[in-house]
């Protein structure tokens, strides 16, 4: 029925979806499975997801601390572009899985096995952001999706299959929704978030405390960037994780970076998903704020134009195809002068620029001003309107007959 696997490097989590496969593959193809765990700052205690799989049967666990890899390679790339899907997901998932993989693909050769797997589901946008990479970075590895193979059809059955087995898991019937948690932010779908009408339940979230119940007052934070990379805060120079982590904690106290929205999942279907991501939220507004007086208007604009298409292919799985590389190169080049520090006021759920400023800027006071001034000619200004309005005028007189 299957075919002879000897071992199965798991992408594994210690959640529902990831504790059942653990055991399902052990059970069905009758191999060894190595439990993978990638540390991306998702807050669990680590030393129980090793415990857990070892008693639902992992011949060995690894746990790769990938937190400055993935905001370093994954985050601030994804940050430079600007790049947000559907115009209010920042991608915190997406951008989390080809590291992932990539990370799974070289565990899977270092232990010398014949397989991969998931714990990725038919109807979503993970299964193929996981196998594309898989697919780029190991042509020949085996690939074993169990959400497309075994006869369980939803998360009530994984529930019911782990109380059979005496697997401990998370999730409990009343609490069905799943949570996806990283450094950059927490994801949370499914179950009584399935009705698009009805409204989280406040006790869900967990790097954020609701917007109403935020401090009285505001919170002022700076952010220094060098080549569109954010470097320091309020004056201090912090590694790419540990910066990431400060204004998570600095905005999530203020209720900075809720987001629900439904989008468009790859494979067809639209998805309702509640987001939390505050640093992240944080982060974008004052990268557009030192971009606003440091970069050209029409590479400006140029790069702008292709925040869609970045973002689709981060969205859908594509970190390592050749489009994705010619499009890194050249937001990169968009970069060169993005330096200098935005100051950002928090306050009750909202992010506001209050000032920016840049040792590179592009912004005169001299040229701008609307006092007196010696630096531009406003008289100017009248032919500059003449010449770009001629084919508006040539329109209109043709269309009065006027030749």
């Amino acid at each position: 029925m299957t075919q002879q696997i000897r071992k199965v490097v798991l992408a594994y989590s210690g959640g529902l979806d990831t504790s059942v496969i653990l055991h399902w593959l052990i059970k069905t193809y009758r191999c060894e499975v190595v439990a993978y765990c990638a540390d991306l700052g998702q807050g669990e205690e680590l030393d129980r997801v090793r415990e857990k799989a070892v008693k639902t049967g992992a011949s060995k666990v690894v746990i790769e601390d990938l937190k400055e890899e993935f905001v370093r390679d994954f985050v601030f790339p994804c940050l430079k572009a600007n790049a947000v899907y559907e115009g209010g997901y920042l991608l915190g998932t997406s951008m989390a899985r080809p590291l992932i993989a990539k990370s799974q693909i070289e565990i899977a050769r270092r232990e010398r096995a014949d397989a991969v797997a998931h714990g990725a589901t038919g109807k979503g946008n993970d299964q193929v952001r996981f196998e594309l990479t898989y697919m780029a970075l190991d042509p020949a590895i085996r690939v074993i999706a169990p959400w497309r193979e075994w006869d369980l059809r939803s998360r009530s059955d994984l529930i019911d299959y782990a109380r059979r087995h005496g697997i401990a898991i998370p999730v409990t019937m009343e609490k069905p929704y799943s949570t996806d948690r990283n450094l950059f932010h927490i994801s949370f779908e499914g179950g009584v978030l399935e009705d698009p009408w009805r409204e989280p339940p406040q006790e869900m979230f967990t790097l954020t405390v609701a917007p109403e119940k935020a401090p009285d007052h505001s919170t002022y934070v700076e952010i220094g960037f060098t080549e569109g990379l954010p470097v320091a805060v309020n004056g201090r120079r912090l590694s790419p994780a540990k910066l990431l982590a400060t204004l998570n904690e600095v905005a999530g106290k203020h209720g900075v970076g809720r987001v629900d929205l439904v989008e468009n999942r790859y494979v067809g279907m639209k998805s309702r998903g509640v987001y939390e991501t505050p640093g992240g939220t944080v982060l974008q507004v004052a990268h557009r704020a030192v971009e606003s007086i440091t970069m050209d208007r029409e590479v400006m604009h140029l790069r702008d134009a292709l925040i869609p298409r970045f973002a689709e292919l981060v969205y859908y799985g594509y970190w390592y195809s050749p489009e994705m590389e010619v499009l890194k190169r050249m937001i990169d080049e968009t970069q060169k002068h993005v330096t200098g520090t935005a100051r950002l006021k928090l306050f009750k759920g909202t992010c506001i620029v209050v000032g920016r400023k840049s040792p590179v800027s592009l912004y005169d006071a001299a040229m701008a001003t609307f006092e007196a001034d010696r630096v531009y000619d406003q008289k100017d200004a009248g032919g500059f309107i003449r010449l770009n309005a001629l084919r508006l005028r040539l329109k209109a007189m043709r269309r009065r007959g006027k030749k």
